[in-house]
């Protein structure tokens, strides 16, 4: 058991449980996975039969990893570790009849189930652009994870969207049945399913899997909380492992309470506290405690780390947003001789629009990058697409770009037309687009020659605005309401930055010298640097990974925390959660950066500081900063209490929004009627003021 004296005393108590349930709070780089396998193997080691332990995570990925750790202290074992899909798929093969399916059922990923939604609506005569696949699949997942029964349907889902959906999902779900497929969601919910109506198959994997743990339990939704509870209720052997300030996926139905109500869930819970980081300085995780402590629903978790450095945390105010990533790229250079690479440095941002003047910066200073977890912003799909009606508005010879957007979105004009419109310009010896004959084809042909006209008066921004509208692309995104198609939408709004340059100037030789300058974006040769590359990535998209140097960049009000927190319940909470992640993602040095103005979504807006930058303890904080001002400088008074006594009906003044009426209250927050319309804020704000 060697493995055991690489453990803390902590650790080593969270391993050393056998019997009961566990809850492990497990902070930031506290060594979570390592508690994890190695608790397998000691169960194992102390008799406990292989087969007999169920371990679960989340990702495919986690599970590898935990796999080959106990493999690597105990040999094979035959324990099952997986993800929840993995071991539902697992119950649903071994008990297929009751679920009404046969043995050769199948899976279907998401793209086949859009399809089967498409066919429902084209059946039901429904238009699948004012109802959209994407949402209503959206919607049935979401009816799914939530385990909503038939009756409580038919009682909260009674807006004329929500008719449409239930209809579509009772026909979805005889399709699916009729087929004998499953769909994703199906992996979880039919084996609770399973088990809430045949109590003795329950007791059959209750006695199979007698010791269970949980990986991330702070991201289940109802549907895997339901299951764990209903597998674990015979023995309670339950092992739980989490950090409810590191829960910040709500948008998939994660719930952190199910971390904070485990002890009423399992009475006489041992509760153990992973606060050893091995990750970060004590200065880093002293400025992501004092961040998290203002957060209402909390563990109390505070992270300490035996590496104590003197280096602060660094501040740095631009005056625009593009000063905001050359002063990035200076301290870059700085340190680069140190780290010696630059896979040593990450960017998180709060979303994906503001890589576009990253990349574009990078690519001029000649700084390798690579985007984790997506597409650069220039060859993201959504740009491509936009890029490419510009490209054939400027040369309608381009059969490239036509091939890619006479039928997107979606117009009617199928690769059959396709084909025949370039038998016919080949006969003809014409260009495709003086080739179209049906209706919906001329359709698009008189719409980019109105296109063409609108440039001739108009600027590029203006322009790029137009086609977005035009040709459906906005009505496709918005209608879709999903957060993927809230991302695309919002990266063609950020493509109106790249145009504001050329905002002097109108017509085809303006678009054309646009073009050009695009064409070098998308040709930059980045990629002779051997590999090495400063990693650029939402914060989303960092949860478990970890760098020598973090800018946490755009750190401003409305952009982050983003203005949608302050129209959610809970949503400023999960944002600083999300400012927790990006902290604690740093091993050696952070930087904190913001603008005074920032270009965004072609629109330039001034911007005071982040809320999250003056909740830092001003000790912990070096500001390096070129702006000397006030408003920068003092952190520490971007709150007042001189409107505590503020009421509904009161006049009030906002440094941006102007004159307004409070309409509701609570807490802290106040719904405001401005002219421009409702909007929520803080009342005690320094830019509100009481008339």
């Amino acid at each position: 058991m060697d493995y055991l004296d690489k453990l803390n005393s902590e650790q080593l108590a969270a391993v050393k449980h056998i019997d009961g349930p566990c809850l492990v709070m497990a902070g930031a780089g506290s060594g979570k996975t390592k508690v994890l396998t190695s608790r397998i193997a000691y169960l194992i080691e102390s008799g406990v039969k292989p087969y007999n332990i169920l371990a679960i995570t989340f990702t495919n990925k986690a599970a590898k990893e935990m796999r080959d750790r106990v493999t690597n202290i105990v040999g094979e074992t035959k324990s099952f570790i997986g993800t929840f899909h993995s071991f539902g798929l697992k119950i649903i093969r071994e008990n297929p009849s009751l679920v009404n399916l046969t043995d050769n059922f199948t899976i279907i990923d998401s793209d086949d189930s859009i399809s089967v939604i498409k066919k429902i609506l084209k059946e039901k005569n429904l238009d699948s652009k004012k109802f959209s696949p994407n949402y209503i699949k959206n919607r049935i997942s979401f009816i799914k994870n939530e385990m909503i029964s038939d009756i409580e349907i038919e009682k909260t889902m009674r807006t004329t969207i929500d008719k449409i959906v239930i209809e579509i999902y009772k026909e979805y779900e005889r399709t699916l049945s009729r087929s004998n497929v499953v769909d994703f969601d199906d992996l979880l919910i039919k084996p609770v399913k399973m088990f809430e109506e045949n109590r003795e198959l329950l007791e059959k994997y209750q006695d199979h899997y007698p010791y269970i743990l949980i990986d991330e339990y702070q991201d289940t939704n109802p549907v895997q909380y339901k299951f764990t509870k209903l597998m674990s209720e015979k023995y309670k052997n339950i092992f739980v492992v989490g950090d409810m300030n590191q829960s910040i996926y709500s948008f998939r139905q994660a719930d952190f309470r199910n971390i904070l109500n485990f002890e009423k869930d399992f009475k006489n819970a041992k509760i153990i506290k992973l606060e050893q980081n091995y990750r970060s300085t004590q200065i880093i995780l002293d400025a992501a405690n004092s961040v998290i402590k203002n957060n209402k629903e909390k563990k109390d978790l505070k992270l300490w780390s035996d590496r104590k450095s003197d280096v602060l945390i660094n501040y740095l105010r631009a005056y625009d947003g593009v000063h905001e990533i050359k002063l990035v790229i200076d301290e870059i250079n700085k340190l680069h001789a140190e780290y010696k690479s630059y896979d040593s440095f990450a960017i998180l941002y709060r979303t994906n629009a503001q890589s576009r003047v990253i990349e574009q910066t990078f690519i001029e200073a000649k700084i390798p990058y690579k985007i984790f977890g997506g597409f650069s912003y220039i060859n993201r799909k959504e740009i491509k697409d936009l890029i490419a009606y510009l490209k054939f508005i400027n040369n309608v010879s381009d059969e490239v770009c036509l091939r890619r957007i006479i039928n997107t979105p979606k117009r009617g004009i199928g690769p059959s037309a396709v084909n025949r419109i370039e038998a016919d310009s080949i006969f003809g010896n014409k260009i495709m687009f003086d080739c179209m004959q049906t209706k919906k084809e001329l359709e698009f042909r008189e719409m980019i020659l109105d296109m063409q006209k609108f440039l001739e008066e108009h600027t590029l921004t203006e322009l790029v605005d137009y086609i977005i509208e035009k040709s459906g692309m906005r009505l496709e995104y918005e209608s879709d309401k999903t957060l993927e198609s809230d991302i695309r939408l919002d990266n063609l709004m950020e493509f109106k930055s790249l145009t504001t340059s050329f905002e002097n100037r109108t017509g085809s030789e303006n678009l054309n010298d646009f073009l050009g300058e695009i064409s070098l974006m998308s040709d930059s040769d980045r990629d002779e640097t051997n590999g090495e590359a400063v990693t650029l990535m939402t914060l989303h998209s960092a949860k478990g990974l970890e760098f020598d140097v973090v800018f946490l960049v755009g750190m401003e009000e409305g952009i982050f925390p983003h203005t949608n927190s302050m129209m959610e319940e809970n949503g400023l909470d999960e944002e600083r959660r999300l400012c927790y992640v990006g902290i604690t993602r740093a091993k050696d040095i952070l930087y904190l950066t913001n603008a005074k103005r920032r270009l965004l979504y072609g629109k330039e807006t001034s911007n005071i500081p982040s809320r999250f930058i003056s909740e830092i303890d001003s000790k912990l904080i070096k500001t390096s900063t070129p702006i000397e001002s006030k408003e920068t400088l003092d952190l520490n008074k971007l709150y007042t209490d001189k409107n505590d006594d503020l009421k509904v009906g009161d006049l009030i003044n906002h440094s941006e929004f102007g004159h307004g009426v409070i309409i509701n209250m609570n807490g802290d927050l106040i719904d405001v009627a401005f002219k421009c319309g409702l909007k929520k804020i803080k009342k005690n704000h320094i830019s509100v003021s009481k008339l």
